[in-house]
């Protein structure tokens, strides 16, 4: 499976900024898809997934009600919406694909979000 994000930038707080992933190779294998972030000093978050069987979504507390996942699983695309962006939210943020059991399969490469003050 590769994957293959786009979207991110730089915006003043309380801006909005969008994400994209598209999956594509051995895509029969993917069971979810989402988000996770890393900004240098910090533990990796997972911001947002989304799981194709029930379109299920997890957000992390930190980004609910300001961040919205979706997608389409017969295009193996996810899209992430970002909204009343904060500084904390500045990371590299990548796009990974998971198994049916939780197990990431691969990850994209990452995509720079700068929320200045």
């Amino acid at each position: 499976v590769q994957l293959q994000a786009s979207g991110g930038g730089l915006v003043q707080a309380g801006g909005s900024l969008s994400l994209s992933c598209a999956a594509s190779g051995r895509t029969f294998k993917i069971g979810s898809m989402g988000w996770f972030r890393h900004d240098p000093g910090k533990e990796r978050e997972w911001v947002a997934v989304l799981m194709w069987n029930g379109a299920r979504t997890y957000y992390a507390d930190s980004v609910k009600g300001r961040f919205t996942i979706s997608g389409d699983s017969a295009k193996n695309t996810v899209y992430l919406q970002m909204i009343s962006l904060k500084p904390a939210d500045t990371a590299v943020y990548y796009c990974a694909a998971q198994d049916g059991a939780g197990t990431v399969i691969t990850e994209g490469q990452g995509t720079q979000v700068t929320v200045s003050s």
